[in-house]
């Protein structure tokens, strides 16, 4: 009895280490665990979405062609050899168009007058990647600005802000020699939204007629512009909604013939209540 005490009590201490051994191992990976947890979760500066660009303003191009109002394209190219305009190739008409008229008004031993529009329209949308659909066009614009400025053979260039078309919009006028006649040229450059929309203006005199003044083919220009500009709007509006012609309104009162089914009902209601009270 004596011998088996101690035998016992080494064979407990024996068992006893394993217990402890995986307990340690245990906590030892629950707190490797937590550690690597903490260290792959993202910062709650890293979680914060980045900001979205804003939404683009306009979904829509206007039809070129029906940019410009018919008064308009009297006035600018009175002898247009097709009023309703020629429409610009576009492999995405949903993001760029154009249309264009030119004419020749023959004043015989007078001389004659040759006058071009054109008007072009390009749609920049929101990208989170690229930016703001405005943005986008804004930049566009400053590209498109420095293009006319450089076109080739141009003399007596000059810009201008223009105030009133868009939300902001740049003139560029030049003289230009072509056919052996001086042309006057103006061009307006103007963003609204995230469209960029570009219109041009040019005439020159043939058969001894004057080369037509810098201020009438900058009035011209600009008048375009704004006719252009605000389709763009138009093209985005949403449709209104109107009843039916056929369908009867409401007054909101009683008609004769109801109010008069009312009145009867209510006069049955009491003869009767009359009659059964004589009858009691």
């Amino acid at each position: 009895m004596h011998r088996s005490a101690p035998r016992l009590t080494r064979i407990l201490a024996c068992a006893a280490v394993p217990v402890m051994l995986v307990v340690a191992g245990c906590s030892s990976d629950s707190d490797s665990d937590k550690d690597k947890a903490s260290a792959s979760s993202p910062s709650s500066e890293a979680t914060k979405s980045e900001p979205k660009v804003a939404a683009a303003k306009f979904a829509e191009l206007p039809d070129p062609c029906k940019s410009i109002s018919a008064k308009t394209v009297k006035s600018l190219v009175p002898s247009a050899k097709t009023k309703a305009g020629t429409e610009g190739k576009s492999s995405d008409t949903a993001v760029r168009g154009s249309c264009s008229w030119n004419g020749l008004d023959d004043n015989g031993v007078k001389g004659s007058q040759y006058r071009w529009l054109d008007t072009g329209f390009t749609r920049f949308a929101s990208d989170q990647a690229l930016g703001s659909g405005a943005d986008r066009a804004g930049d566009d614009l400053t590209k498109q600005i420095a293009k006319v400025k450089a076109t080739e053979g141009a003399k007596k260039v000059v810009t201008a802000p223009v105030s009133g078309i868009g939300e902001t919009a740049t003139l560029v006028t030049y003289d230009l020699e072509k056919t052996g006649e001086d042309f006057r040229y103006a061009t307006v450059l103007a963003r609204t939204g995230n469209v960029v929309v570009t219109l041009t203006y040019n005439g020159a005199g043939y058969a001894g007629s004057k080369t037509p003044s810098a201020e009438k083919i900058t009035t011209g220009a600009k008048t375009g512009a704004r006719d252009a500009v605000a389709s763009v709007a138009t093209a985005n509006e949403a449709p209104k909604t109107s009843a039916s012609p056929d369908a009867p309104k409401s007054s909101g009162k009683p008609s004769a013939k109801e109010s008069g089914k009312s009145t009867a009902k209510a006069t049955d209601k009491s003869s009767a209540k009359a009659s059964d009270k004589a009858a009691e």
